[in-house]
């Protein structure tokens, strides 16, 4: 039987009828042993919200969500057999990836940009985007690691986030086409930069533009407390720019990975 992963609609009282669930499982059934989650899929603002104050132009900017990392998660999910969970509203509603209460976790101002529906939020609207949209998300992607260790012969699951980022940020045009973030855990990490590194037309990152060290909720909540492997992966989004680029990037991650995934001895229990 396909699992649900414990989602259901009567909770959801900030979500219309008309309005998407706070998130989609691709590929349940994937015997992969590792799980896909893209924190940031999706662009969507619940109707109620009013699109946060914003036009569509500002909704379509990085600001919003991650360009090209939903469709990178889909294009591996089907290359690997895997689960992926991908969260269903834009990280202006709230960030998937940050703590809650943290505050950069409903951004009042992002990249210069004020977000009009954000401003001044009450406790009670703030726990309401917790509870509609960030935990659903969270949980599902606990069902699905728990639904794989349960079912994957004894060996752990392993938990990879994709993730994007603008190629220009504070006036700093980035020079990376790829990067690993991790911070404690070596197993993913290490091999995935020595793999990307060996093709020398490829500028990698080693926790840039992000740092793993200092931003990760999803990996260090779902993969670090339990000791599995993980690792977030960030493609520049103008490399993502159509379906050609999604295609090109899936590839080059997707074979990384095909490798790195190849070793058992991978799939244990291990805290740092």
């Amino acid at each position: 039987m396909t699992p649900d992963f414990g989602y259901s609609p009567l909770k959801l009282s900030l979500l219309g009828a008309d309005d998407p669930a706070p998130f989609t499982v691709l590929n349940p059934d994937g015997q992969s042993a590792v799980v896909l989650v893209c924190d940031h899929a999706s662009n969507r603002v619940p109707a109620c919200l009013n699109d946060l104050g914003l036009g569509a132009a500002e909704l379509s900017r990085h600001i919003a969500w991650d360009i090209g990392a939903a469709e990178v998660t889909r294009l591996l999910a089907a290359r690997l057999n895997a689960p992926a969970v991908l969260a269903g509203y834009s990280r202006l509603v709230i960030d998937c990836n940050r703590s809650p209460g943290d505050p950069t976790s409903i951004a009042e101002i992002s990249d210069g940009v004020v977000i009009t529906g954000n401003q001044n939020l009450g406790d009670a609207a703030a726990e309401s985007r917790l509870d509609n949209v960030f935990w659903p998300y969270h949980h599902a992607i606990t069902g699905a690691l728990v639904h794989r260790w349960r079912h994957g012969s004894g060996r752990v699951p392993a938990l990879i986030a994709l993730h994007s980022f603008t190629p220009v940020m504070n006036g700093f045009r980035r020079p990376w086409h790829i990067g690993v973030l991790w911070n404690r855990d070596p197993r993913l990490a290490l091999p995935a930069l020595a793999r990307f590194r060996a093709d020398p037309e490829l500028c990698v990152g080693d926790n840039e533009p992000y740092s793993g060290r200092e931003v990760g909720f999803t990996m260090e909540t779902h993969a670090a407390a339990a000791g599995l492997p993980h690792v977030e992966i960030e493609i520049r989004q103008d490399l993502l720019a159509d379906m050609t680029g999604c295609q090109r990037w899936a590839t080059v991650v997707g074979d990384v990975l095909a490798a790195i995934l190849a070793d058992d001895a991978l799939y244990h229990v291990c805290h740092y």
